[in-house]
């Protein structure tokens, strides 16, 4: 009986290369998705400190009803605020603040309501 060298025939290391590439490859996929996810998640923190500044400035000088769009850059990039301010009651105002960017996604949305002037 003769006795079947030890180690890998080449068709089982090309089997074991096949399988590792496949897995490294959804590997590189998931951490090419995690990637992008975070620039938007950061995108939206932004904007979202963006919404507060803007809606912190419309409490201290609260302007006319109506919409305004208004630059609120953050950090390196740059937002657009557009504000609608509506009369609830007489001296009463509800103001949205939305945050978008360069392509007119909204980013963040803050409402105040009840303010009074």
């Amino acid at each position: 009986m003769r006795r079947r060298p030890g180690g890998f025939t080449l068709i089982e290391v090309m089997i074991a290369l096949a399988i590792v590439s496949i897995a490294l490859v959804a590997i590189m996929r998931a951490v090419g998705v995690s990637t992008s996810n975070q620039g938007l998640l950061r995108d939206r923190a932004l904007a979202l400190m963006a919404a507060e500044n803007r809606l912190a400035e419309l409490q201290l000088s609260p302007p006319p009803p109506g919409t305004l769009r208004v630059a609120c850059p953050q950090g390196h990039l740059r937002f657009d605020c557009v504000q609608h301010v509506t009369r609830t009651a007489p001296g009463e105002y509800a103001i949205t603040v939305e945050v978008q960017d360069d392509l007119r996604r909204r980013l963040a949305t803050l409402d105040l309501g009840g303010t009074q002037r």
